[in-house]
């Protein structure tokens, strides 16, 4: 496994540093992708002056101007943007055979046997940072390593514009001193799971044992029992597959559970459905989730399994979730609905019905 040569690439703050290569008189003042803030926009990427604000993806856009008020918010030109990956991943091809995109902006490259030639994974990165550069007119962030949980948290670790290398011969010392929340799967609610038992750091889950943590942490004890040593053998895919497939929307105006049902289940079905046409040949479904956010931003997911897109599955789900929430914010109403669906890939030919209202 330490054999690998893995880069993780990152291209920094993306959508904002093309609007800032196509506008110079964007690039030293902060600026931002997303939606408007008096229509309870959200920020979906910012640039480096808007972030020392505290300005980041995910905050409404009404709360970043309120950080930021010199804050210029720009609407999203997803075109411009899927044309700039497509040569940035163009770029990638030159170096690598085997190349695992994980969005538009940042991708795993598999350069075990390039680096044969060029000399090094480190050359590599360093050639296809200053290619971008040159060539797109952005700046890309890389991380070197023998595997991609190392490679990944390696490209972040001088962003921007920058270059982070960790031999295998490191690894170890390396990944010791890696804060718990690196790994994948430890989110905040996991965190404080981990620091209630004295674990901030994966040498701190070096003192249990992998039964120990099996049975403290259950399915996230799997991945901390490889990750706290700083090893990952899973091998960098050109092809992944897909595990769901969603639609939401942000209201207007916050809505009860009825209107909801009445006004927005049918036009996020409708979107889901024509989302879903797109896979029906590769995948089959397995589940129906759902997503609630009430006003006062707190988020609440339900899911069942199921083989189709059902609407009464997704109204009993939504009035699972709904009930969930305190009376105050089931009075004050939700902000954002999500429809979503679970899938694994198909076997046979077996052709599933789409929509369960009619058959």
């Amino acid at each position: 496994m330490n054999e690998r040569k893995i880069i993780h690439i990152d291209c920094d703050c993306f959508y904002a540093a093309v609007e800032m290569r196509d506008n110079p008189a964007y690039r030293d003042v902060p600026i931002a992708i997303g939606g408007a803030p008096d229509s309870r926009g959200v920020i979906a990427t910012c640039n480096y002056p808007a972030r020392a604000f505290g300005v980041h993806s995910a905050m409404p856009s009404a709360q970043a101007k309120r950080l930021c008020p010199a804050l210029k918010i720009i609407p999203g030109r997803m075109a411009v943007y899927r044309q700039v990956s497509s040569q940035v991943m163009d770029i990638f091809r030159r170096y690598a055979d085997t190349i695992e995109p994980l969005s538009l902006d940042e991708a795993f490259l598999d350069v075990t046997e390039a680096a044969q030639v060029v000399g090094s994974a480190t050359a590599i990165a360093q050639q296809i940072r200053s290619a971008v550069a040159m060539e797109v007119g952005i700046t890309v962030s890389a991380g070197v390593a023998p595997n991609k949980f190392v490679a990944k948290v390696a490209s972040d670790w001088h962003k921007p514009n920058g270059l982070f290398v960790v031999r295998p011969e490191e690894l170890d010392v390396f990944s010791a001193a890696l804060p718990v929340r690196k790994i994948p799967g430890v989110g905040p609610v996991s965190a404080q799971r981990l620091a209630a038992q004295g674990i901030e750091t994966c040498a701190d889950l070096r003192v249990y044992t992998a039964d120990q943590l099996l049975h403290m942490f259950g399915r996230l004890g799997e991945s901390l029992i490889k990750r706290r040593y700083g090893l990952d053998d899973r091998p960098v895919q050109s092809q992944r597959a897909r595990k769901s497939v969603s639609v939401e929307t942000t209201f207007d105006n916050d809505m009860n559970l009825a209107a909801i049902h009445a006004y927005s289940v049918p036009d996020l079905l409708m979107q889901l459905h024509a989302r879903w046409q797109k896979l029906t040949s590769k995948y089959v479904i397995s589940g129906l989730v759902v997503k609630l956010k009430f006003a006062d931003f707190t988020q609440l997911t339900r899911e069942r399994a199921g083989e189709g897109i059902n609407v009464e599955g997704f109204q009993q789900l939504l009035a699972q979730a709904y009930s969930s929430g305190s009376a105050d914010q089931q009075r004050a109403g939700a902000r954002l609905v999500g429809l979503g669906l679970k899938l694994r890939q198909r076997e046979g030919q077996r052709q599933l019905c789409l929509f369960e209202i009619n058959c």
